[in-house]
């Protein structure tokens, strides 16, 4: 088995361990070298006190000192767990900050570790976090702002997928439990098809698409990827492979050669992957807790758990409880700037485009609303004392008018903008962000997607197979274009196709000029592709790969702050309340629920009955569930407007 803590931190000396059996149970003994603290510690020890001392003042110190107990600093080690959606955003203030905290809270615990000066070391429990590539590259990174500090930080790795995996290796140290599997099995992305199952139930899905990559509307009129599709998604499935290839041999100080065997072979037991140089070391939380002790030369290791997290204060008895319970519910607005140093704003861009209001939901989802996202960069040009914005976004698009009218607030500021790409920025989410007067993207992020989608879907036939039928009275040649009885007709899909060709030209146009690229060779990036933010960059539609923090850099110097200037950070939009969290906003029911109710464009009546009339033929039949899950998605498609978005569910594994 190899040994715990074999892979030194930077500068500092490797360390032996000795790992026993006893009594059927794993105990991690650990023998460090006969080195002093400060080497451990990575700090340079010194040979001899300087020449130029006085002698006398020190003699009379020591004096002074003789009888006097010496107080002796707590030496920290911080534990913190990576679990749940780490969304991006704001999420909640005050003491709701970390019932389910959004990823930039655990980024503000991780740096502070960094910086604390009691915090000689820190345990990462790694518990299948929902997040993708761009959110793993922002804990990496703050990882390695740890170990750049000269404190080890060691990994405990309890779900093993490959974006896990990669949080891991980022670390000097990797365990993981005994029961515990590693799964590096590669990269493999997923698109639902749903037409056989609408074909089954009379339902015309009529999806136009302006693009010949552009696939967002496949998964309810085709049975398989087209071969456009395939083709992209080949692509860029290809380039993230070859990231975790590089990563994981750059990391674990692997050839290239045998990583790809490895992931060929894909699941490791704990013990085969210590054998395969992929983990450190077989062990539960507690003994990586005290083996990270041992190479610390801390005998009694005071452990900070979930260091730095806000405690939620669950007494609500009395009077003053129940006070203290309404003011948790109503929310609570993130903590004022009160410094006088320069701010920047970031200003979080997640979910599906809309218009309206967004939502930032305390478990994570959500989606981002064009009228709560313009407030929020109005917000930012107005304020003096905000030199710069950074859009920060997760996004796979959306509406496309209310894309372009994010697009059109962030173009027209005053202020340098800086736009940041997280998991996924692509179609309304790259329109938006190339009003940005840099972009800035993860190796990993998914993006580009430049194209239209849009349709309606026809469920007159699944109707009358249950007696229901609809008359009609109406007076203009395209009246029922919208009407979700029928599919297009001729000149209502010509009529349809052109709004979307009109704003396809507006994108095209939009990303030329903010890519300062000429339509020819925009033609060739176009279509619907999309691309990883590796590929992006090569292609001129990204700046700079990088993370959050290299582009509030960007908007440092676009802003003329110099790059050791302390600034302040805002975040916006603020967020909802906890009542809005947990019972939705005035007028607002669940995905699912929406679809059998009224509400939206058209007559009341006829939406409530046919979607009432979808969910009821749906029971019982095999994709339902995944159709409902894309519950928004299906509203949206079927919405009969253009539209700026990827495919219903494409999971990227």
């Amino acid at each position: 088995m190899r040994h715990l803590f074999e892979r030194p931190i930077p500068r500092q000396p490797a360390v032996e361990t000795a790992v026993f059996r006893r009594n059927g149970m794993v105990s991690v003994i650990l023998a460090l070298a006969a080195l002093s603290p400060s080497v451990v510690m990575g700090q340079a020890a010194t040979a001899e006190p300087p020449a130029a001392v006085d002698a006398a003042p020190v003699a009379e110190k020591d004096a002074k000192s003789v009888g006097k107990p010496t107080k002796k600093k707590s030496a920290l080690i911080a534990h913190i767990t990576l679990a749940g959606s780490l969304a991006d955003g704001v999420g909640q203030g005050g003491l709701l900050a970390d019932v389910s905290p959004h990823l930039h809270r655990i980024i503000e615990r991780l740096d502070k570790a960094a910086t604390d000066p009691r915090v000689k070391g820190v345990v990462l429990t790694i518990e299948s976090p929902a997040i993708g590539r761009g959110r793993a590259e922002e804990l990496r990174a703050a990882i390695g702002r740890i170990r750049k500090a000269g404190k080890p930080v060691a990994a405990h790795l309890i779900g093993g997928d490959p974006v896990h995996y990669m949080v891991a290796a980022a670390c000097d140290t990797v365990a993981m439990p005994p029961a515990a599997t590693l799964e590096i099995t590669g990269v493999r992305t997923e698109v639902t098809f749903f037409k056989a199952m609408l074909d089954q139930i009379g339902v015309d899905a009529e999806i136009l698409q302006v693009g010949e990559f552009k696939g967002a509307g496949e998964p309810l009129t085709r049975t398989s990827m087209s071969p456009q599709l395939r083709a992209q998604y080949e692509q860029f499935v290809g380039d993230l492979y070859e990231q975790l290839v590089e990563g994981i041999a750059t990391d674990r100080k692997l050839p290239v050669d045998e990583v790809r065997s490895l992931i060929d072979t894909g699941v490791f037991t704990p013990e085969a992957a210590v054998e395969a140089k992929l983990i450190d070391a077989v062990a539960y939380e507690d003994e990586l807790i005290s083996g990270l002790a041992g190479r610390l030369k801390i005998d009694e290791p005071k452990v900070a758990h979930d260091y730095a997290e806000q405690k939620l204060d669950n007494d609500f008895s009395g009077i003053g409880g129940l006070v203290k319970l309404v003011e948790l519910l109503s929310g609570q607005k993130q903590a004022a700037a009160a410094g006088k140093d320069k701010q920047i704003a970031i200003i979080y861009l997640t979910g599906e485009i809309k218009e309206g209001k967004g939502k930032d939901e305390l478990l994570g989802g959500g989606s981002a609303g064009s009228e709560s996202v313009i407030k929020a960069i109005r917000d930012a040009a107005k304020d003096d004392k905000v030199a710069a914005i950074v859009l920060r976004i997760d996004s796979p698009g959306g509406s496309a008018l209310a894309s372009d009218l994010i697009w059109r607030e962030a173009e027209r500021t005053n202020k340098p903008v800086v736009a940041s790409l997280s998991d996924t920025a692509a179609s309304g989410g790259y329109y938006v962000a190339v009003a940005a007067d840099k972009i800035v993207a993860a190796p990993g992020s998914l993006t580009g997607s430049i194209g239209v989608v849009g349709g309606k879907i026809a469920v007159g036939k699944a109707l009358e197979k249950y007696g229901v039928h609809t008359d009609v009275v109406a007076k203009g040649r395209n009246a029922g274009w919208l009407s979700m009885q029928t599919p297009f007709t001729d000149h209502e899909r010509e009529v349809f196709l052109a709004t979307m060709k009109d704003v396809y030209r507006l994108f095209t146009s939009k990303v030329a000029s903010g890519r300062k690229m000429d339509m020819e060779k925009l033609a060739t990036l176009a279509e619907g592709r999309v691309f990883t933010g590796r590929m992006a960059r090569e292609l001129g539609l990204v700046d700079r790969l990088g993370t959050l923090e290299d582009a509030v850099d960007e908007a440092k110097k676009l802003a003329g702050i110099g790059e050791d200037e302390a600034i302040e950070r805002v975040l916006l939009p603020e967020p909802r309340g906890l009542f809005d969290d947990l019972f939705g906003m005035a007028g607002e029911v669940a995905p699912v629920a929406r679809l059998a109710s009224a509400g939206g464009r058209g007559v009341v009546a006829r939406d409530a009955l046919v979607r009432a009339a979808i969910l009821a033929r749906l029971a019982g039949l095999p994709g339902l569930e995944g159709l409902a899950a894309e519950a928004e998605t299906l509203i949206q498609l079927s919405s009969g407007r253009p539209l700026m978005m990827l495919p219903m569910r494409v999971q990227v594994r």
